[in-house]
């Protein structure tokens, strides 16, 4: 990349064993529903170390099926970080469900398991307990999953972990998407993140029960397993409608893209740590500071964000953004608190509800970070900060 180049925040990486998967489906039988598609979720589960992999058109899908399997209905709440995308919360309205926000560790901005112990103390008094909580593993590094298990066994909500983030991530030895301290996890391949398969998301999980309903709901709620089915089969013509579902399914083309970029997992993953590591390094002393990290746990490093020390460098957020976007390097924010958003005010959100989110988004700053970043590039963000903040 030249040094006059325009430097993404984000960008994917695809290589020639990549278009060969593609090209591979284009001339086979199917484009859609066809055996890409189960390849790609043996390989996403597999890795992940789940017994199930469900892939979904987009990750944003894949929320609201499995919220929607997990029972979550008009009367419920679902519960969230409010640093995330909107997506993350919008998957409870979908469900006709009330959402509410659990406020962010001041270090690491993931949800405080403080803050949502206190916060369910009072739910049970009020009658107004989750039936879901939804973890957001912000950035690629995990939330502490046994603590939020533990609180889900004693006051009886489900967990979804957001892991849109985490792909080559782990948390106390385990793989981020396992499952092991939730009910399911879901997954997202857009080109930004780790790995891509185009547009597309998965669902991990482990019970039987809950992934064949997430399944079907993927696709119009309808069966063809005939131990499923009201009536009797009158053929293999045969299916039926069990629940109103949706068309969500991911296509033999993005499958195919999505298995063959998993395979380089390991090594997206290990570039991703090392730009983090140097980021680390070149970007010590400057009036910054990256968010906290929890070392019992990788991250998987879908972005780097950094806070900047406003009283320090005297400038606002927006003057540094400004100004580095205009020496070419793709800066952007990771993520406007969702109950700032116009259309959660309407349900009555306002500011100052979530303060330590709202502290953290007026400092933030995402950096560049994708495998095909090279050292240099890295310098490069360094030296455009220092001219950015005027030090």
């Amino acid at each position: 990349m030249s040094a006059a180049a325009f430097l993404p925040y984000g960008r994917q990486n695809i290589n020639e064993a990549d278009i060969a998967a593609v090209v591979e489906v284009l001339k086979s039988d199917y484009l859609t529903q066809g055996p890409a598609i189960p390849r790609f979720e043996k390989s996403v589960a597999d890795w992940c170390g789940a017994k199930h992999g469900i892939a979904f058109a987009n990750g944003t899908a894949t929320m609201h099926c499995a919220a929607q399997a997990m029972g979550l209905g008009p009367s419920d709440y679902l519960w969230t970080s409010p640093i995330t995308f909107v997506a993350s919360a919008n998957a409870g309205r979908y469900c006709g469900a009330k959402v509410d926000f659990v406020d962010v560790d001041p270090g690491t901005v993931l949800m405080c398991p403080e803050r949502l112990e206190a916060k369910l103390v009072q739910a049970e008094k009020a009658g107004t307990l989750p039936k879901i909580v939804v973890p957001v593993h912000f950035t690629g590094q995990s939330c502490d999953m046994p603590r939020i298990h533990a609180l889900g066994q004693k006051y009886g909500f489900k967990i979804m972990e957001d892991a849109a983030h985490c792909m080559g991530g782990e948390f106390e030895g385990e793989r981020i998407g396992s499952c092991r301290w939730s009910d399911a996890a879901s997954h997202s391949f857009h080109p930004v993140k780790i790995v891509t398969s185009g547009e597309g998301g998965m669902i991990t999980a482990n019970d039987d029960e809950l992934a064949w309903r997430i399944s079907m709901l993927r696709t119009h709620g309808i069966t063809r397993d005939e131990k499923r089915m009201v009536n009797e089969s009158h053929g293999a013509w045969y299916y039926e409608q069990l629940e109103l579902g949706f068309n969500y399914r991911m296509t033999d083309l993005q499958a195919a893209l999505g298995a063959s970029q998993m395979t380089r997992l390991e090594s997206f993953a290990k570039r991703r740590r090392e730009i983090a590591d140097l980021y680390d390094r070149e970007l010590a002393g400057l009036p910054l500071r990256p968010l906290a990290r929890d070392p019992r746990g990788i991250s998987g490093w879908h972005l780097y964000m950094i806070r900047l020390n406003l009283g320090e460098i005297r400038k606002t957020r927006r003057e540094v953004f400004d100004s580095m976007r205009a020496q070419g390097i793709g800066v952007n924010v990771h993520y406007i608190p969702v109950h700032l958003q116009p259309d959660y005010q309407k349900l009555g959100f306002q500011k100052g509800m979530f303060l330590e989110a709202e502290r953290y988004y007026e400092e933030a700053i995402t950096l560049p970070m994708f495998p095909l970043m090279t050292d240099e590039d890295v310098v490069r963000v360094k030296d455009a900060l220092i001219t950015a903040t005027g030090i």
